[in-house]
């Protein structure tokens, strides 16, 4: 019976290996392993793992189609929910959305979604969704991340006229600066599915950074857009306000990831200035830590991750840490900083921890680390990476006027999209602050919706 049968394993690049180059560390499924893994799939009548799917993508459906051999049709019923397949397949928590509720979880282990979602937007034949005729209304998209992107696909596919700005020369928001080579291909994936999203008749303007290039009001009042969409996501870092991290050598991962992601430092015929150093101390336990680790690691650091908690709060993704452990990155579990010290020079030298103890449980749920007095140490390093997570740029919010911000900085927005100001909606992490690629995504679907409706009520 398909319940019986093991989950099919994913092959994946020797640890050894890839711990030197930015080559995708996952291969993904072939054929026979795409169309054994779907077998497995029971087709529940009350699908649970849809309900878990941010954008409920019809998950029974598409793996019926897999089990058929029919690829395309796989596609196309992925594509009336999902603009970013190829993506959502490698770099969504599915572990704790559609995979944490399939009932095969329960007893032993789910259906392996996320990877099957990748096999079909790999292998599928390249299609056309099908396009509303043009209805003359003109919407505007602030960036061109997750939010950006699906909040635009489907709002092309009513027929609206779209235009995106982005403010990097390349779109792709997060995708394209913050996650890096070996997770998420740019040419190979993001790009084919960035051209996916313009084959819908989507404009993306780069080098526009709106509330400095052009504002709001600007777009609205001169440029005909009856609407706009804020998805400029969470850019702005976040740093431990401890002495020495104005030394050199101390960076945010975000600067990080996004100088070796769009300044090529993973290309050797590529001249870009970053310095891993040759110890490297990463703090952090999230998914941007083990990037920003991993990233270090393929420059040729020695890394360490120091995480003030225990390795059972890590909130990183299952999967990267235990990747990140394979290629032998340090865990320096229950480790605070205190202190980032310096040479006579100005560059980073050591940084002086704290251990810590778990003791009662905080707001989250999640125990709180108390520092152990007199337990201090140092530990040596020219290159720390605070990866501490990130909050909305409070750049839209300044330059528009009527638009409310939340406590946190990011705008205020209700679960469509709709802001204090009538004709602006904002989703994913301009309005929650640093959340996942398929929450995002979610919300600009919403948003896209929200639209729709306020233009023909108008």
């Amino acid at each position: 019976m398909a319940e019986r049968i093991s989950r099919t394993p994913v092959r994946e690049q020797d640890p050894k290996i890839r711990a030197h180059n930015f080559d995708e560390v996952c291969y993904g499924f072939n054929a026979e392993e795409a169309a054994r893994e779907a077998s497995r799939c029971l087709h529940c009548k009350n699908p649970r793992c849809v309900g878990a799917c941010p954008v409920e993508i019809k998950i029974p459906e598409f793996i019926a189609k897999i089990v058929a051999g029919d690829v395309s049709g796989a596609a196309a019923v992925i594509a009336e929910d999902s603009s970013l397949p190829a993506v959502c397949g490698r770099v969504c928590p599915q572990e704790t959305q559609c995979e944490g509720s399939c009932i095969l979880g329960i007893k032993g282990e789910p259906v392996a979604i996320g990877k099957l979602e990748r096999y079909v937007a790999d292998n599928a034949p390249e299609s056309k969704p099908e396009i509303a005729p043009k209805n003359g209304h003109k919407v505007a998209i602030i960036g061109s991340g997750p939010s950006g992107l699906a909040c635009a696909s489907d709002l092309a596919k009513m027929g609206y006229d779209v235009t995106i700005f982005e403010a990097l020369h390349k779109a792709g928001g997060v995708l394209e600066y913050g996650i890096p080579e070996f997770r998420l291909p740019k040419e190979t994936v993001l790009r084919r599915e960035i051209d996916e999203v313009k084959a819908l008749g989507v404009k993306i303007e780069t080098d526009v950074i709106v509330g400095r290039t052009v504002t709001i009001d600007s777009l609205m009042d001169n440029e005909g857009f009856e609407a706009v969409f804020v998805g400029t996501g969470a850019g702005l870092p976040r740093f431990m306000n401890i002495p020495g991290e104005n030394l050199n050598g101390v960076f945010s991962a975000n600067e990080f990831l996004t100088r070796n992601n769009l300044m090529m430092a993973f290309r050797d015929d590529y001249q870009t200035p970053i310095h891993a150093g040759k110890k490297c101390i990463v703090v952090g336990g999230g998914n941007v830590a083990m990037d920003s680790a991993r990233t270090a690691l393929r420059l040729g650091a020695e890394t360490n991750i120091v995480y003030r908690r225990t390795e059972v709060e890590l909130p990183a993704r299952r999967e990267e840490v235990e990747h990140a452990k394979e290629e032998g990155i340090e865990f320096r579990m229950l480790t605070n900083p205190v202190e980032i010290l310096g040479d006579e020079n100005g560059w980073v030298r050591a940084v002086r921890c704290i251990r810590m103890e778990l003791g009662e449980p905080d707001e989250s749920g999640r125990r709180s680390p108390i520092p152990i007095p007199g337990s201090e140490f140092e530990i040596p390093a020219q290159t720390v990476i605070m990866a501490l997570g990130t909050s909305p740029n409070p750049l839209i919010v300044k330059t528009t006027d009527g638009l409310t911000a939340t406590r946190k900085g990011g705008i205020e927005a209700d679960s469509e999209g709709k802001t204090s100001r009538p004709g602006i909606f904002a989703g994913g992490d301009a309005v929650t602050g640093a959340a996942t690629v398929i929450l995002a995504m979610g919300a600009g679907r919403k948003a896209a919706k929200a639209i729709d409706e306020y233009i023909h009520d108008k």
